[in-house]
């Protein structure tokens, strides 16, 4: 089981969820259209590979939405998350498309396995996101997460 926090980081090129896993998350429908996905990283804390050349997990994420979800699924379980607020620039990447550099906020909101304690817990990301020009957008934010 993680201590009372851990770290990760979301990795790589994000692709539409078309048949998404059922995670054990009843707030999360991965299969409505609204999900991307992208590859987890072990950074610190968590059960799987303990290096960053191999992925652990998978992220999903809803980039649009008043109040947007997320999911975590990693060895021991999956969590889901509430995004509660941002602090971001966007910079102009010299080659048509922009990188949005800054710190998200996230409060836990439903977790199975070994995660449960983490319900209530916090989220904080610092993220450097590229939308490249050709429309593809491709990740790189570490994930420093705790119990409440």
């Amino acid at each position: 089981m993680p201590d009372d926090s851990f770290v990760v980081l979301l990795k790589g090129l994000y692709r539409p969820v078309v048949d998404g896993p059922n995670l054990g998350l009843s707030m999360v429908d991965l299969n409505d259209g609204s999900y991307s996905t992208t590859s987890i990283y072990h950074v610190r804390g968590t059960p799987g590979n303990q290096g960053q050349s191999k992925p652990i997990g998978t992220f999903y994420v809803q980039f649009e939405g008043d109040a947007p979800l997320c999911a975590y699924h990693i060895p021991g379980g999956s969590f889901a998350m509430r995004f509660t607020g941002s602090d971001f620039v966007l910079v102009d990447d010299g080659a048509g498309g922009q990188f949005l550099e800054g710190t998200f906020d996230l409060t836990v909101i439903q977790a199975t396995g070994i995660y449960r304690p983490f319900v209530g817990g916090h989220n904080h990301m610092v993220d450097k996101l590229h939308f490249v020009a050709n429309g593809d957008v491709v990740e790189y934010c570490f994930c420093f997460i705790s119990r409440p």
